[in-house]
């Protein structure tokens, strides 16, 4: 069984995760017409800000109660209520979506009786939009507990309750926090390949895919629409990819009857012929030739591939729904984890990481675990790491600011798949070193004078 290694610096030397309220923020880009809005300072919410705007290249519609010491020391009710009222009156978004802070978190505040009261008292003022709580302090956990946190909020505060009429052909999905936009547009596509209808949530391939609309637009454009999360309970199955995203499941399952089928992990040829199979049995219809045909694909990429990727020496760092993805690709393809460092220890799926240990830690302990590994696999900040090791850098997660198109990335099924194979065995024979004479025979020059052992010439 994999150990658990708990975090034991006091600080954190190169910090590897990101903030709660950060994905839950991320949760509600993913929503049409929606506003995100951090209850704290405004520090908070410029760090998240600054972190997306890099990571996606693009404007974020993102605000703030903007708590200063009076309102930290008599509470936040009052900016709030402000900050609600007058986004309504701005910007007129169909959901706002609060994600609270270590700040008012650790101040005790009664987040959700505040939202309630001003929802009874201001009932006329914000009709039309949908106001939903994510309680998610900094201090704990990460962007995998406030993207679930956020999506469980919008699941009981907007989807209507009670065993209701199925559509055979709709299926609700709720995507891990780690799927990328490509990954999400390719998922779309998929399904609907055998006649389904998806209602993803959240939808950041509608929001957060690059494209510049005619005019200005103040909240998120493209995404799932709250009338879709309204009527989730219609759909005839959820399909749910990540541990992280099994609460929201259970919540819609409780709320609705809409049963579930949890897919912890989308990459690699079993899970992704798992997934095809459940969607051709939902569907009645048989596998598409063009799946078909991408499937066979994937499996000459994995004849191609895996003589660059045996006994090769893997050291990822991320969050533990992407760790495990990620390590299981390697170790599938023939690879060893020479160092797994995670964000939290929250998740169930780390017990299943193929590696002796997994350390809850930074990227300070990736760069000391991993000194021997032949690639690191983590976000942007892990390039000083790299640099100093010498070892090359696949970029995942999130953030990713010094490479363009990361949202475009494909990960998932058969072609997701295959891209990361080839993505790999790129890097592996890039930095392919040609052994010396002296490497492959150390014993070639022993009886030669010292002189001429460290000649240039008879040295090359």
């Amino acid at each position: 069984m994999v150990r658990i290694l708990p975090q034991t610096k006091a600080a954190a030397v190169n910090p590897l995760k990101s903030s709660q309220p950060l994905g839950a923020a991320l949760a509600f880009l993913g929503v049409d017409g929606a506003m995100p809005l951090f209850h704290g300072s405004q520090g908070c919410t410029s760090l998240a800000l600054v972190l997306f705007v890099r990571h996606f290249k693009e404007a974020i519609p993102l605000q703030t109660t903007a708590m200063d010491e009076v309102a930290t020391i008599l509470g936040g009710a009052d900016r709030l209520e402000e900050a609600i009222l007058n986004l309504k009156a701005r910007t007129k978004p169909t959901l706002i979506g609060v994600c609270t802070t270590a700040l008012v978190e650790t101040r005790g505040e009664d987040c959700a009786e505040e939202i309630a009261t001003i929802k009874l008292k201001r009932a006329e003022d914000i009709a039309g939009t949908e106001v939903v709580l994510a309680n998610t302090p900094d201090f704990d956990g990460a962007i995998e507990e406030g993207w679930a946190k956020a999506v469980t909020a919008m699941i009981e505060g907007i989807t209507r309750p009670g065993q209701q009429a199925r559509q055979s052909k709709k299926i609700a999905i709720l995507p891990g926090w780690h799927l990328t936009v490509a990954d999400i547009e390719h998922l779309r596509e998929m399904v609907e390949s055998f006649g389904l209808k998806p209602v993803i949530l959240p939808d950041i391939s509608g929001s957060l895919d690059g494209t510049v609309p005619d005019r200005w637009i103040t909240t998120t454009y493209g995404g799932t629409s709250v009338e879709d999360i309204r009527e989730l309970g219609t759909a005839a199955q959820c399909i749910v990819i990540g541990e992280h995203m099994r609460r929201p499941a259970e919540v819609l399952q409780r709320v609705t009857g809409v049963p579930y089928v949890l897919f912890q992990s989308l990459t690699g040829l079993r899970g992704a012929d798992r997934f095809v199979s459940l969607i051709s049995a939902i569907s009645g219809a048989t596998v598409p030739a063009g799946v078909r045909r991408r499937r066979a694909q994937l499996q000459d990429a994995l004849l191609d591939g895996h003589f660059h990727f045996g006994g090769k020496k893997i050291a990822i760092a991320a969050e533990p729904d992407q760790l495990y993805q990620l390590a299981t690709f390697f170790t599938d393809m023939g690879s060893d984890i020479a160092a797994a460092v995670v964000t939290t220890d929250m998740s169930k799926i780390l017990q299943k990481i193929p590696a002796e240990s997994v350390q809850v830690g930074d990227l300070g302990d990736l760069e000391a675990l991993g000194a021997d590994a032949d690639l690191l696999v983590t976000h942007s900040h892990g390039r000083q790491a790299a640099q100093r090791l010498g070892i090359p850098l696949m970029h995942v997660g999130f953030p990713i600011f010094d490479r363009l198109g990361s949202q475009h990335k494909l990960t998932i099924l058969y072609q997701g798949t295959r891209d990361l194979i080839f993505e790999v065995a790129n890097i592996f024979q890039a930095n392919r070193h040609a052994p010396t004479p002296e490497a492959l025979d150390p014993l070639r020059m022993r009886d030669m004078p010292d002189e001429l052992r460290s000649s240039p010439l008879t040295r090359h």
